[in-house]
């Protein structure tokens, strides 16, 4: 019974084990595949509050993206794998990275929307 239960976690164990990805030929560089990430979560974030605004121009954000970078899906698909697998802590920090920018674009605007919000509120 033991053999049978050392044998059943040794399989357990092997099936367990991190599948090393192959490095991409095209993996794209980690500051553009940042900058892919940021631009589609944006996209996403427009697409979630007005997807009128991307109909009525016939824009597919992925698409629109994808075309801007000089990549297509599966290239991104296979990059974002690579770095996922190859150093989740690295990869994490990627994702970090991408939501502090986004952050700090959004105080911008806010500020923005702000100070507008004062000069339309003054007397002339």
């Amino acid at each position: 019974m033991k053999k049978y239960f050392l044998v059943l976690t040794l399989v357990f164990l092997a099936a367990c084990k991190k599948e090393a990805v192959e490095k991409p030929e095209n993996l794209i560089p980690r500051d553009k595949m940042k900058d892919i990430i940021y631009d589609l979560s944006l996209l996403q974030a427009i697409k979630g509050v007005n997807q009128a605004v991307l109909d009525s121009n016939q824009i597919d954000a992925t698409t629109y993206v994808y075309k801007k970078y000089k990549v297509d899906s599966l290239q991104f698909a296979k990059s974002d794998q690579y770095y996922a697998i190859e150093n989740v802590k690295n990869y994490k920090k990627m994702y970090e990275e991408i939501n502090d920018r986004v952050r700090k674009e959004k105080t911008h605007a806010d500020s923005l929307l702000a100070k507008e919000n004062v000069t339309k509120e003054l007397p002339k």
